[in-house]
């Protein structure tokens, strides 16, 4: 690995290209390294982690409401769209934002957390859409998602987007531009001016996750996606993009983020060096924010050790600075403590998440959320005897280098009426690679069987479980494989509403 330094510079300096952060990006997008056995085993691990939530989330109004906006752009050699059969075809740019939206709608899909916050399994829908439309390979399709996650998970390590309420899409766009290079064979010029294309368009606040979250949520990744397949069109047509978008006078940096006086810096593999990164990310067991999953699995354990929870006087979480200002108290956000806040919101609620785990002793990606769950009165009593706090030792935890030491979790003490204490804490949660019980390939497969049931056939889940773990030898024009239809039932609902694409 080599650390690239980046920081702005005058336009009188006429910095070269070849010295920019976008053109470094470009240059590993473009190297034709060889592919790491087990990077390509996480790929498909996370091919099927997508495939699972998607399917889940298939009659979920965000979701339909994408898919419905997908399908009425019909092409004859696009890309498949989630849970429809293989012969509906899409344009792929169309695909990307049905499919995105899918992935990204129970919150339920692979994370990575650094200096920002990200969801690397989001450059997938985008990727494979392309693979279909022009009908690449399977060995294709995993250098292009190898690439997709190298450069968001590196971009995250060096550049925060949160602390200037920049939302952390704004390293997806640059980061599916560079896989879509990878996947297509593009040269280094046309990729550098595509991820800089794809910055610049996707650059929103994130208001998108703060106080009244909505479904936008849902939808900011395959927006992110979108726009960077359609940059990616527009720079192999020959447009150029606004440059340098890192380092420029009036750039990204210099007014967005932490502005000249700041140098960033950002890690990326040497050229012809096997990518790696992806197998720094790690999945959800829950369908939770991430910074959330230890501390379920924590509460599902004192649950067992407390016998009645109404004599509870108090509940403190000391964790990170990232948790508590995010999906803590420290967040003040009064709709966090709400029952009647959107799923969204709930999801990003610390407070809601302990305490139905702690009543329920166990997660689930719907009773979980349900209207009637989030207004029983003792989770509601409960809910609101929750307090964060930012704990100094877990912030550095939480920003260790060291893949090996950094935690995620918190510590949690909880005071009865009587004055008895219960004080626990976890580092990480439970189906982290580095916790009790790791995920491996069952657990995925586990977890697609489970999240399916009912919405897929046994035939069609054994079809595609196959399929995707030959992905290296499917040949160009075989993706549409990845595809997975649910039943015919679910297929031929539709809703009536009145829309420009309608």
């Amino acid at each position: 690995m080599r650390d690239i330094k980046v920081k702005v510079h005058p336009s009188k300096s006429n910095l070269s290209k070849h010295d920019q952060l976008a053109w470094k990006i470009a240059e590993i997008a473009t190297d034709n390294a060889p592919i790491n056995k087990d990077s390509e085993e996480m790929v498909i691990n996370r091919i099927i982690d997508n495939a699972s939530v998607a399917i889940a989330s298939f009659d979920r109004t965000p979701v339909i409401s994408a898919r419905e906006m997908a399908l009425a752009h019909p092409r004859e050699n696009g890309a498949n769209v989630f849970g429809m059969n293989s012969k509906y075809k899409v344009d792929c740019e169309w695909a990307a934002w049905a499919n995105g939206t899918a992935v990204r709608e129970l919150d339920y899909h692979d994370t990575f957390l650094a200096a920002d916050y990200s969801h690397p399994g989001d450059n997938i829908p985008a990727i494979l859409a392309v693979a279909q439309q022009k009908k690449s390979s399977g060995s294709d399709l995993i250098k292009g998602i190898l690439t997709g996650y190298e450069v968001q998970v590196n971009l995250v390590k060096g550049i925060c987007l949160h602390e200037h309420k920049v939302d952390h899409i704004a390293h997806l766009g640059p980061s599916v531009a560079a896989g879509l290079g990878t996947l297509l064979h593009l040269n280094t010029d046309t990729v550098y001016q595509a991820i800089q294309q794809a910055l610049h368009t996707t650059i929103s606040t994130r208001q998108s996750r703060k106080g009244e979250i909505s479904s936008w949520k849902a939808f900011a990744p395959s927006h992110a996606g979108k726009l960077a397949i359609e940059a990616v069109d527009r720079t192999m047509r020959g447009e150029g993009a606004p440059s340098p978008i890192y380092e420029g006078e009036d750039s990204v940096i210099a007014y967005i983020l932490s502005g000249p006086g700041v140098e960033y810096t950002v890690p990326l593999p040497n050229i012809g060096e096997e990518k790696k990164a992806i197998l720094e990310t790690y999945t959800k067991e829950h369908s939770a924010e991430y910074q959330s999953q230890a501390l379920i699995d924590l509460a599902k354990d004192m649950h067992a050790k407390i016998s009645d929870l109404s004599k509870i006087k108090k509940i403190e979480i000391f964790t990170s600075h990232h948790t508590h200002y995010v999906i803590g108290t420290g967040a003040n956000d009064p709709q966090k403590m709400d029952p009647k806040a959107s799923r969204e919101t709930l999801d990003h609620s610390i407070m809601y998440i302990f305490a139905v785990a702690l009543e329920d002793g166990s997660w689930h990606h719907v009773k979980s959320y349900t209207p009637e769950r989030a207004n029983r009165p003792s989770t509601v009593n409960l809910w609101r005897k929750i307090v964060t706090h930012e704990d100094k030792e877990w912030t550095k935890k939480y920003h260790d280098p060291d893949p090996k030491k950094k935690c995620f979790g918190g510590r949690v003490l909880i005071t009865m009426e009587d004055g008895t204490t219960f004080d626990q804490e976890l580092g990480i949660a439970d189906a982290h690679p580095n916790g009790k019980r790791p995920f491996v390939r069952a657990n995925y497969i586990q977890k697609f069987i489970t999240l399916t049931d009912g919405i897929i056939s046994k035939a069609e889940s054994d079809r595609f479980l196959n399929q995707v773990q030959n992905l290296p030898n499917l040949k160009a024009g075989e993706l549409y494989q990845l595809n997975v239809e649910v039943n015919s039932e679910l297929q031929n609902k539709k809703r009536k509403v009145s829309s420009i694409f309608g």
